[in-house]
């Protein structure tokens, strides 16, 4: 697929443009939320603003769900047209009322939209007291799906943003990984987890090892960890000041997962928090704030307005392919030295793996990418006796997480499932890591490959050690040399998922910014396992 027409990168570019109150640079919004804080009836005299941008996601190939964030109260309606001019074909759908109950964050469902298609949309906010003053219309696009195998796939996939200090830093140009990672006109964009890091607060100037300094936009809620509800969405609107993320954003549909720092390192269900910088020492609280506010921030219909709905699923994209998005968070049970020879909770939770199970066997896509929000080979340690992740080093039989795991890898290989492929991030590298019965102690599953990515924007780490159970190996890897190098020094890593609409073949490229090609392997569709 090639890059948009200039016509097209230049409307979204033009139709993001803040308002000048809110601008630091061409890049950047300033972070003023003054006029988020305060009442209604204090900022009713101008009209309603979508300062934030737009994001779409959940696309299907008759539907799509479109999200924005209003500056005040106001009522969303959304535009659409096949064409990028609006000359014809305008429909008008929504009426969604924003509010402070979510924030001022909305979504509208767009219905009955052809499939395998570009749709335009433009969101139009308007007063609620008087329907005729409206804002500054926002523009967007994305691709329906389509129905027809013949068509392409590309997906992009990465995670970790804004962590271990290294914020928006106009300096360097913000988050330029986004304005790379547009142009390669991707249908969607896997986020996969750590989506903002609410335990990681931000400082304006931080020292680098080579004596310069790196400095971050900041504001009120980076300043110390996310516990409240409000600090929470700051979290999320924080990122949005970004303007390679709003243009982005604009263009390439999201399909968001969780991890852990969206609530707080290393968190799992019922902990008791012991960081002084707390002062909610309930980590279940902590969590449904977050999850509150993860719905209200990305375009996930179901997860809106609070602490309901899975944030497991199955999203399908045409005859090519289907992601199963996994949450290694919400079921887990608590992190320890994981040996237990009998574990039924493991990493995913009895209902999530049979949930997983079945979709597995029932999907008819070509290609069939499990969406895992941490690794399963690399040992991914939780201070000196726990780990974090599913492998905890021993080389032998399936221990603790690592039996769960072996269920589905065994399930996958009885039930002749083709096509199964492993994506991930968390670990802060990339890596293609192949797995294979002939080097494992557990041996009764098909071999497949897991690539690693990111992180997108956060601080960089040496490789992880890999975990000999499932027999893991590493095909590449690159990685920082030390702990925490920043993005200035480590480059973001993202990956990249092309599916050839004839062959069926799918080609994943591990990619660095600045458009370094780091790793490239070809799979071959309708095996059980691949070499």
């Amino acid at each position: 697929m090639a890059p948009l027409p200039h016509t097209r990168r230049s409307l979204l570019g033009s139709s993001l443009a803040v308002p000048a109150g809110l601008v630091l640079s061409g890049a950047f919004a300033a972070p003023a939320f003054a006029a988020s804080r305060r009442a209604p009836a204090l900022v009713l005299s101008g009209r309603p603003n979508a300062l934030w941008g737009t994001q779409s996601g959940e696309i299907t190939a008759h539907s799509a769900t479109v999200w924005t964030r209003s500056d005040r109260p106001a009522r969303m309606y959304v535009e659409t047209s096949p064409s990028e001019s609006f000359r014809y074909g305008v429909r008008r759908h929504g009426g969604v009322f924003l509010g402070p109950a979510t924030d001022f964050t909305g979504t509208v469902t767009l219905r009955d939209l052809p499939p395998g298609r570009q749709i335009h949309y433009r969101i139009v906010l308007a007063d609620p007291a008087d329907p005729r003053r409206t804002g500054e219309p926002v523009r967007g696009t994305f691709r329906t799906t389509p129905v027809s195998r013949r068509h392409d796939v590309r997906f992009l996939w990465s995670g970790d943003l804004a962590g271990q200090g290294w914020g928006i830093n106009p300096e360097v140009g913000g988050y330029r990984v986004f304005e790379e990672m547009r142009l390669r006109d991707p249908d969607f964009f896997l986020f996969s987890g750590d989506t903002i890091y609410a335990d990681g607060p931000l400082q304006a100037a931080v020292p680098r090892p080579d004596g310069t300094v790196w400095r971050n936009v900041t504001s009120e809620e980076k300043s110390k960890v996310a516990e409240t509800l409000a600090e929470f969405r700051g979290n999320f609107r924080y990122n949005l000041l970004d303007r390679n993320l709003r243009d982005f954003n604009a263009q390439v549909p999201v399909l968001a997962q969780w991890d852990d720092h969206e609530v707080r390192n290393n968190w799992y269900p019922g902990q008791r928090i012991e960081d002084p910088r707390y002062t909610v020492k309930d980590v279940d609280t902590l969590a449904g704030r977050a999850r509150q506010a993860f719905g209200e921030y990305f375009p996930v219909s179901d997860l809106r307005g609070g602490a309901e709905g899975r944030m497991y699923r199955v999203v399908r994209h045409g005859p090519l392919l289907d992601v199963f998005v996994l949450d290694m968070r919400t079921y887990r049970n608590p992190n320890s030295p994981d040996t237990q020879t009998v574990d039924p909770i493991g990493i995913l939770g009895p209902e999530q793996l049979g949930r997983l199970k079945r979709e597995l066997s029932r999907s008819r896509a070509t290609w069939k990418v499990i969406a895992a929000d941490m690794p399963l080979g690399i040992v991914v340690a939780d201070g000196a006796t726990d780990f974090e992740a599913v492998a905890q080093g021993d080389p032998g039989a399936p221990l603790g997480r690592e039996l769960q795991i072996a269920e589905l890898l065994r399930h996958i290989k009885h039930q002749r499932i083709t096509g199964t492929l492993w994506l991930t991030a968390d670990v802060h590298y990339t890596a293609a890591n192949h797995y294979a019965p002939e080097r494992a102690a557990f041996t009764d599953f098909a071999p497949f490959w897991e690539f690693v990515s990111g992180p997108i924007g956060a601080g960089a780490f040496p490789a992880g050690r890999l975990d000999a159970t499932f027999g893991a190996r590493t095909a590449y890897v690159r990685s920082a040399s030390v702990a925490n190098m920043s993005p200035a020094e480590n480059p973001p890593y993202y990956g990249e998922v092309d599916i050839d609409g004839d062959s069926g073949d799918l080609t994943v490229r591990l990619r660095q910014q600045g458009g370094r090609v780091l790793f490239t392997k070809t799979l071959r569709p309708g095996r059980v396992g691949q070499s």
